[in-house]
C-alpha cells in the first residue's frame, strides 16, 4: 500500500472519530438545553434555604431556584384540583393552652362542603358556592346564608389563602425554598406581615394544595395547619352538596 492510500485511510478514520465525538457531545448539549422545572432532593433541611440550580443525575433537567424574587412566579404555576377530598388539622395556640380540630373538605366544580368540630363540641357544616355560602349545625334542619367570594371556602376551613402570596411586595418575603412536608414535596414561603407576624406556607408542588401553614407572633406560634393525609381525586361519589332540609345545590360532575 503506497503512502497516498495510507494517508487517505488515516484521514478517513480521523474524520469518523471527530464526527462521533461531536455527535455524542452535541446530543448531550442539545438535551441539556430543554427547559424543565423539577424539585430539589429534599432532606428536611432548614426552611430558610433556597433551592439552587443544577442538573439531576440520570435526567437532563434543571432545577428552578426559589428565591424571594422568583417564588411568586413558581407559585403562579401551581393550581388546585377541580375535584377532591381531604382532611386537615387546624390548631389554635395560646399561652397555657391550645385547641385542635379536624376538618373534612369536599370540593367539586367550584362547590365546597366543609365539616368541622368546634371548640364547643358542636359540628358545623359550610356549603360554599360561587356567590352564596350556607352554614348549619349537625342535627338541625335549619340553615343560614351569606354572600360568598373566592376566599370564602378557605375562610370556612380556617386556612389562609396562599394565593395572596402573588399579591405581595417581594420585600415582605423573608424565606423561600423546597422542602418535604409530610410526604409532599413543597414550595416554602415565609412572609413578614404588616402587623409584624411571620406567616409560613408550604404548598404541594404535586397538586397545588396548601400542605401546612403557620403564624408566629413575637416569636410565639399561635396558629398551625397541617394536611398530611391522602388527597382523593376526584371527589368521592359519597360527597353531599345538599342543605339539611334535603335541597341539593350541586351534584358531582
Amino acid at each position: 500500500m503506497d503512502s497516498r492510500k495510507r494517508l487517505a485511510i488515516a484521514l478517513a478514520i480521523t474524520c469518523l472519530i471527530v464526527v462521533a465525538i461531536f455527535a455524542s457531545f452535541g446530543r448531550s448539549l442539545f438535551f441539556v438545553q430543554i427547559p424543565s422545572i423539577t424539585l430539589a432532593d429534599v432532606d428536611g433541611a432548614g426552611s430558610s434555604s433556597s433551592g439552587g440550580s443544577g442538573g439531576q443525575e440520570g435526567d437532563q433537567y434543571w432545577q428552578v431556584a426559589v428565591t424571594p424574587e422568583t417564588v411568586q412566579s413558581v407559585v403562579a404555576t401551581l393550581s388546585r384540583p377541580d375535584s377532591y377530598y381531604r382532611e386537615l388539622t387546624v390548631e389554635t395556640l395560646w399561652s397555657g393552652g391550645s385547641y385542635s380540630s379536624t376538618v373534612q373538605y369536599w370540593e367539586d366544580a367550584g362547590w365546597s362542603h366543609i365539616r368541622q368540630t368546634l371548640a364547643s363540641g358542636a359540628v358545623r357544616h359550610d356549603l360554599v358556592g360561587t356567590e352564596t355560602a350556607y352554614y348549619w349545625y349537625e342535627g338541625s334542619s335549619s340553615w343560614n346564608s351569606f354572600p360568598a367570594d373566592e376566599r370564602s371556602a378557605d375562610l370556612s376551613q380556617h386556612i389562609p389563602t396562599y394565593e395572596t402570596v402573588l399579591e405581595l411586595d417581594a420585600a415582605s418575603i423573608t424565606g423561600t425554598g423546597y422542602e418535604l412536608k409530610g410526604t409532599f414535596p413543597s414550595v416554602f414561603v415565609e412572609v413578614q406581615g404588616e402587623d409584624g407576624a411571620l406567616e409560613r406556607y408550604w404548598i404541594s408542588a404535586d397538586n397545588g394544595l396548601l400542605v401546612a401553614a403557620e403564624r408566629e407572633v413575637d416569636g410565639t406560634l399561635v396558629y398551625r395547619m397541617t394536611a398530611y393525609g391522602q388527597v382523593q381525586t376526584p371527589c368521592p361519589a359519597t360527597a353531599s352538596f345538599a342543605l339539611p332540609d334535603g335541597q341539593v345545590l350541586h351534584t358531582l360532575s
